[in-house]
């Protein structure tokens, strides 16, 4: 077994091998740097891997991309990327269980990236060629990247085998802006419902060789429900040089987020949707994250890339919780549990770090055009974990009320080593036919130490390794039509807070009660795709997917708790199947663009398994039984969305986007058979407008949610505790908990304005 200090090593030398490339970096003339490309307002070109290169054009890859770009962002005003994504990517969804709009779920073609600790992952997230997963769950935390910080995304499909761990169903690639591409200055204000206020700056700009970039975002908000107000405090720094055959970037990014959540509510209280189920439901996220990023053609055809970064993230976590165990009797001191509620208080602070190089060479192969790319990377993380709790009680208002100290439950620390090796190879095999080979080899060591001296049994280390292979075909009969197939693999190690809350008799409560629980296995994912793409003429472009991804030991997490997300197991529950289409059109008629996009999504379970799931109507002695066929839930089988953009003039636009989400299971009824039902399916529109008053002088508004329609984005099966007078807590006057669905709502209407003001050389996004 590799000794736990050899990671660390290896990545001190590959660091000290980067920068010394970096500082032999000689003189030349000045001109465009190829691998700049990614930074562009606009691009065809897509990253095929995740560190600096030339990437791949959009014809050549043999799979169904999505790429959005400053334009998209400047006209929509996302709050985050989830807000934007969930309202024109194909094949996305977002929603929250937390009734916070910067704590949403990502959910593409079936797959998740979370920010909500101890949530499945199958989606990897890269910022400029850094993987942004958190070590301890794999969690993306969107709240941290200012939106004004992106130049474009890239959503690419499939079990990408260079994109590493977790690209199970898809990598999302986010490219960050240079001065050199968005010269100039924005001063930006804007304010509106919920209480929102809003502050954004950024300037840019470029001395001979050396460009420069900053972007810094402030919102504070009471929120639109009671008790989850946001403040959210974002700055984006780079510092760039470019010449002909060099491009160098540092770059940091900080933020400083505080963020309240309500949880999901009983379908018996959707009467009054802005009230909390219990709180106070806290999350404050720091970080300070330093990325190196450069690239170098050591001759016409050779490139040679690299990156390096440092990331800490702090997290601390204030939840209030229903006592499960109220009225029982504790086996160890014979009396009876009369404390309502528990106040739940966890700290993450983990230190992660990494380096990657990859080299390029576009040589002829046997006289065909040929790139080929070969890299290595390795991340590595170190995490502290604690948690503490206190008994409490609840106010008529479901506020708790602490009736004693905290207790220490949890001290651990967990230790992240991924190394891997890949090549990609795209070969013309003649001027119509593209063939792609790629494969990566992927080494986990997941490591985890009891700290407290109180639970020996939570040591252990584990070890996954794997090759994955793929393979694609596109054929182009001419530059405006093409068709391909492919064929790829990837996996996902368990996480440490997986690893460690696997047992259906103890179902744990994250932030993680971290028990001794046995292993789980590595999930294993097998896509094939075939589709095509094309242009009818300069004005309508249309793109069309079939794919299929199954699963091998598919990780779930099964909720069996009071009405919270946050209480339940995992669960390896064997093979799993996410298939579907994937249909987009769009359309310029005059000044009108049109867009439609369409999925349908068919996720189902492939092979039986108990469940714990007390709250199923179907459940016998707390236990439902899947069967395949059964489809998995909070995945909505079709949807779609219809974005128009209409110039009405040189100075005005307005914009419009309709969202179409249909029914969903909700948690805990795996087996699609629990009494309350699915969660309704909804319709939602929102609208966007921008008037130029001046070349520099921008008023822009935005209404989300138009018709203000009631809706929920998550459901799941739960004991509702307060069922006494007045929804107060009921086993205190001895009535039972009731079981029901539980709904994550989504906001009412909303409007905002605001003014954007420009100054010196900016770019132009229109």
């Amino acid at each position: 077994m590799r000794k736990q200090g050899a990671p660390i090593l290896v990545a001190a030398r590959s660091w000290h091998v980067l920068l010394l490339a970096f500082a032999t970096l000689g003189s030349v003339a000045h001109g465009q740097n190829p691998a700049e490309v990614f930074e562009l307002p606009t691009l065809e070109v897509i990253g095929t891997t995740p560190l600096p290169g030339l990437g791949t054009a959009l014809k050549d890859v043999p799979a169904n991309v999505q790429i959005f770009n400053r334009r998209d962002f400047d006209r929509q005003r996302p709050f985050d990327l989830t807000d934007f994504l969930g309202r024109n990517a194909n094949s996305v969804a977002s929603g929250s269980a937390q009734g916070n709009a910067y704590q949403q779920d990502l959910v593409f073609r079936g797959f998740t990236a979370s920010p909500l600790l101890g949530t499945p992952q199958g989606l990897s997230v890269f910022q400029d060629g850094v993987r942004i997963n958190e070590p301890f769950g794999d969690v993306v935390n969107w709240d941290l990247l200012a939106p004004s910080a992106i130049s474009s995304i890239q959503l690419v499909p499939g079990s990408i085998p260079a994109f590493g761990l977790n690209t199970l169903g898809g990598a999302l690639a986010i490219y960050t802006r240079s001065g050199a591409q968005y010269p100039g200055g924005v001063v930006e204000l804007s304010g509106g419902s919920f209480g929102r206020k809003a502050a954004e700056f950024e300037y840019g700009g470029k001395e001979d060789r050396i460009d420069y970039f900053a972007t810094a975002n402030f919102s504070d908000e009471k929120g639109w429900a009671e008790h989850n107000p946001s403040r959210i405090k974002q700055f984006f720094g780079k510092l760039g040089y470019q010449d002909e055959i060099t491009d160098l970037d540092l770059s940091i990014t900080l933020a400083d987020n505080t963020l309240q959540g309500t949880q999901t509510l009983p379908e018996s209280w959707l009467d009054t949707p802005k009230q909390a189920y219990t709180f106070p439901d806290i999350n404050e996220n720091r970080l300070a994250f330093v990325t190196a990023k450069g690239s170098r053609f050591a001759s016409e055809s050779a490139l040679i890339g690299g990156t390096a970064y440092y990331r800490h993230y702090r997290n601390n976590n204030i939840s209030s919780n229903v006592n499960n165990d109220y009225g029982l009797v504790n086996p160890d001191s014979g009396l009876q549990q009369t404390n309502e509620a528990t106040n739940d208080q966890a700290s993450i602070d983990q230190r992660s770090w990494g380096i990657g190089s990859q080299l390029t060479l576009t040589d002829d192969l046997a006289g065909r055009k040929n790139q080929f790319v070969l890299g290595a990377s390795g991340d590595f993380g170190d995490t502290g974990f604690t948690q503490q709790s206190q008994t409490a009680t609840f106010t008529t208002d479901r506020n708790t009320i602490a009736t004693g100290p905290f207790v220490p439950e949890t001290n651990v620390g967990t230790t992240n080593r991924y190394l891997g090796a890949y090549f990609a190879d795209t070969l013309a095999i003649d001027e119509q036919w593209i063939l792609t080979l790629a494969g990566r080899y992927n080494y986990a060591r997941v490591a985890i130490a009891d700290r407290s001296g109180q639970d020996p049994g939570l040591n252990g280390s584990y070890t996954f390794v794997r090759f994955n292979p793929a393979i694609g075909i596109n054929f182009n009969p001419r530059p405006s039509l093409t068709a391909y197939v492919s064929y790829n693999e990837g996996n996902r190690a368990p996480t440490p807070i997986e690893l460690t809350c696997a047992n259906a008799n103890a179902p744990c409560k994250l932030p993680n009660v971290f028990l001794a629980d046995p292993p789980l296995q590595q999930v294993v994912s097998k896509t094939i795709e075939a589709g095509g793409r094309g242009k009818v003429d300069s004005s309508l472009q249309w793109a069309a997917a079939i794919y299929r991804t199954d699963l091998d030991n598919d990780i779930q997490f099964i909720a069996s708790g009071s009405g919270a997300t946050n209480i339940g197991y995992f669960q390896n529950v064997g093979p799993t199947r996410r298939q579907g289409i994937e249909l987009t059109g769009s359309t310029q008629s005059g000044d009108v663009r049109l867009t439609l996009r369409y999925s349908y999504i068919d996720a189902t379970y492939r092979s039986s398994f108990m469940a714990a799931s007390a709250n199923n109507s179907t459940a016998t002695q707390g236990a439902i039984t899947v069967q395949p066929g059964d489809r998995v839930p909070g995945i909505p089988a079709n949807s779609a969305k219809l974005r128009v953009d209409w110039s009405i003039n040189e100075h005005w636009a307005i914009g419009g986007t309709l969202i179409y989400a249909s029914s969903q299971y909700a948690h805990g009824d795996e087996n699609n058979e629990d009494s309350h039902g699915p969660v309704p399916g909804y319709s939602v529109v929102n609208l966007d407008t921008q008037w130029q008053i001046t070349p520099n002088l921008q008023l822009f508004a935005n209404i989300s949610n138009l018709f203000n329609r009631q809706y929920q984005t998550v459901g799941l099966l739960g004991a509702n505790a307060f069922s006494g007078p007045d929804r107060t807590f009921g086993l205190a006057v001895g009535i039972d908990p009731v079981s029901e669905q539980f709904r994550g709502l989504g906001a009412p209407r909303g409007f905002w304005l605001g003014l954007r003001y420009s100054f010196g050389n900016t770019h132009s996004t229109d």
